[in-house]
């Protein structure tokens, strides 16, 4: 199983990218592709700019998904919204095709320093990524990062770390049975 695992965030310390990579140690046995925004970056997108073309980074955006089973994804909330960067890669990727995420088994996570752990841009993308092709099996929201996330041991506040692995290994059966 091919997973596609990407943080919602062009931050060099992104929280959420630190949050992916932990879940991901639980995927050992399968090939992954952990991607990074930053290699992503486009024009702003516009009409206008669109009718000129589209950039090699919105299809080679729509490749990598193409190329996976699953999807891992943890988004960072900017203002109750898609941090900038990710919503211009969404919204480049869209205009090619409006299912972005082509059917696939997604694990769709958020966390923030506060204590609604990104539910705001988790409330919004559940909502609206099934309409762009995104079969969200489990979702995960980690409150207070800095509380309860540690660098080295990751998740560190039991009940979380319980809720975490339980959504987890619910992802896998029902991916299993997709097979």
């Amino acid at each position: 199983m091919k997973i596609l695992a990407f943080a919602g965030s062009t931050s060099s310390t992104s929280i959420n990218r630190e949050l992916v990579k932990f879940v991901l140690k639980d995927f050992k046995e399968e090939e992954i592709n952990l991607i990074d925004l930053n290699d992503f970056t486009m024009p702003v997108f516009s009409v206008d700019l669109e009718k000129k073309g589209f950039p090699d980074e919105a299809h080679k955006f729509l490749k990598v998904i193409e190329e996976c089973y699953v999807i891992i994804c943890s988004l960072a909330e900017h203002n109750r919204s898609y941090s900038a960067a990710f919503k211009n890669v969404f919204d480049w990727a869209s205009r090619i095709n409006v299912k972005v995420f082509q059917n696939k088994s997604m694990l769709l996570m958020s966390t923030s320093p506060g204590g609604y752990g990104g539910g705001n841009v988790m409330n919004t993308a559940k909502t609206f990524f099934p309409q762009f092709g995104a079969d969200i099996k489990e979702t995960f929201s980690l409150s207070k990062f800095y509380e309860n996330f540690d660098l080295e041991s990751g998740v560190i506040n039991p009940e979380m770390l319980n809720d975490l692995k339980t959504k987890i290994e619910n992802f896998k059966k029902l991916v299993k049975t997709e097979d």
